[in-house]
C-alpha cells in the first residue's frame, strides 16, 4: 500500500525544479562592482587556457559508503556451512532476485528530475534488491559546463551513469553530482564485503568501449577477487553452480552487458547467458504479453546440459510513484504466474526487474514479497 509520505516524497522529487536562491541585494559602491566584474571577467579568462583554477576542481565522491571504504573485499569469512543454511542446493538458475531498472536515477544519490527509484543504490542493496540495471556512457570533460555552472561540473573525463547523452538535460539525461561507474561499482563492491552471504548482479545497457569499460572497473577496490566468470566454471558444459558454492568461493558478483566485446573482462554478454522479456508495459500498463525480448532468443529456449538465466522487466515507458503502485503488487505476481512462466516453459524468473521497488497496490503483494514467494517455491 502506498505511504502518504512515499507519495509526498516521490512528487517533491519528480516535479520540484531547484534553482540558486539568490541573496538579498545591497548597495555597492561602483569600485566594487568594478572588482567584482573583473575578478570574473579573469576567473573565465583562466579557465578557458586550462589553469587548474576551475579545470582541477574535485569532483564529489560517489555513492560508496564511507564506512565500508577500508574494509576489503577477500574471501566471505562465512564457511560451507552457513551457506548451505543460507541457500541450501539451489543452483543459480533456481533463484530469483528483486532487481531494480535504472537504479542510478534515483532521488538520493543525484538530483533527477525524473527517476526510476526513490532510494540510493546502496539503500537499495540494504533493503533486499540483489540486481541493478545501470547506463554507461562516455562522459568527454567540458570546460564549458565547467565554467556556466560556477564550479559545480567540473568533472573529469570518465564512465559516468547517464540516461542518455551526459550533457544534454540536467536532471532528465544526466544529474548533479554526476554518478561515475566505478564509483557506483564500488558500492556494491562495499556492500557484498560486510555482506558475505549476499550475491548482486550487475546489468549494463552499456554505451561505452571496453577499453573504457575495462579502466573503469579497474579502479573498483576489491572487484576482481569477487567477479563470478562462467568460464572458469564452465557453466556452459556443467550448467549454473549451487549459490552456496560461489558463496563458500567468494564469487558473489556477477556483471552482463548488452555489449558482446568484453567477456574477456569477465563481463557476459547477456544475450549468450540469459533470456529476456521485452522490457515495456506500454504507456497505459497494459501490455501484459510475456514476449520474448531478441526474436533469435525465444523466453523457453533449450540448451544441452544448460539453462539460461531469466531476466524479467515489469515497468511502464515512463515511470511514476503512482503507476509503479498499481503495477508492482497483484498486476506482477499474476502476470508472473499467468503469462511469463508458460512463457518460459514453466520456470519463474531469476531476477524481476521493477520501478519504485518499495511500493505496490493494496493487495497485499508487493515486489519483494513476490520474489520471496518464488523462492519459497518446490
Amino acid at each position: 500500500m502506498i505511504g502518504m509520505s512515499m507519495l509526498r516524497t516521490g512528487a517533491r522529487g519528480r516535479f520540484r525544479i531547484t534553482a540558486p536562491t539568490p541573496g538579498p541585494r545591497a548597495a555597492h559602491p561602483a569600485s566594487t562592482r568594478r572588482t567584482g566584474r573583473c575578478s570574473f571577467v579573469l576567473l573565465l579568462l583562466l579557465t578557458l587556457l586550462g589553469t587548474p583554477t576551475l579545470a582541477t576542481a574535485s569532483a564529489p565522491t560517489t555513492h560508496a559508503a564511507p564506512s565500508a571504504l577500508s574494509v576489503p573485499a577477500a574471501a566471505p569469512s562465512a564457511g560451507a556451512g552457513s551457506a548451505d543454511a543460507r541457500w541450501g542446493d539451489r543452483r543459480l538458475d533456481e533463484v530469483s532476485f528483486l532487481t531494480t531498472h535504472n537504479a542510478f536515477t534515483n532521488y538520493e544519490d543525484s538530483r533527477w528530475s525524473s527517476a526510476n527509484q526513490s532510494e540510493s543504490v546502496r539503500a537499495q542493496l540494504d533493503n533486499g534488491v540483489r540486481g541493478l540495471s545501470l547506463d554507461t556512457h562516455w562522459y568527454e570533460r567540458s570546460t564549458w559546463l565547467c565554467v556556466i555552472s560556477f564550479g559545480s561540473d567540473c568533472y573529469p573525463s570518465d564512465v559516468y551513469l547517464c540516461h542518455g547523452e551526459c550533457k544534454t538535460f540536467a536532471g532528465a539525461t544526466y544529474a548533479l553530482p554526476r554518478q561515475s561507474f566505478h564509483g557506483t561499482m564500488q558500492t556494491v563492491v562495499d556492500f557484498l564485503a560486510t555482506h558475505p552471504q549476499e550475491v548482486v548482479t550487475v546489468f549494463l545497457e552499456d554505451y561505452v568501449g571496453a577499453d573504457q569499460l575495462r579502466n573503469s572497473l579497474s579502479r573498483v577496490r576489491g572487484l576482481s577477487e569477487l567477479l563470478f566468470r562462467p568460464d572458469a566454471w564452465n557453466v556452459r558444459q556443467q550448467g549454473w553452480p549451487k549459490v552456496a558454492d560461489l558463496v563458500t568461493a567468494g564469487k558473489r558478483l556477477l556483471i552482463f552487458s548488452d555489449r558482446p566485446d568484453r567477456e574477456h573482462l569477465g563481463v557476459m554478454y547477456d544475450r549468450s547467458w540469459t533470456v529476456s522479456n521485452y522490457w515495456s508495459l506500454g504507456d497505459m500498463g497494459n501490455d501484459l504479453a510475456c514476449v520474448t525480448r531478441w526474436p533469435d532468443v525465444p523466453l523457453d529456449r533449450q540448451e544441452p546440459g544448460f539453462r539460461r538465466l531469466f531476466t524479467m522487466s515489469h515497468h511502464r515507458n515512463v515511470p511514476t510513484v503512482l503507476t509503479a503502485a498499481l503495477d508492482n503488487g497483484a498486476k506482477l505476481r499474476n502476470r508472473i504466474a499467468e503469462r511469463c512462466r508458460p512463457a518460459a516453459g514453466g520456470r519463474d524468473p531469476n531476477f524481476v526487474s521493477v520501478d519504485f521497488h518499495r511500493l505496490s497496490d493494496n493487495s497485499g503483494h508487493s515486489p519483494a514479497s513476490i520474489v520471496a514467494e518464488l523462492n519459497a517455491r518446490p
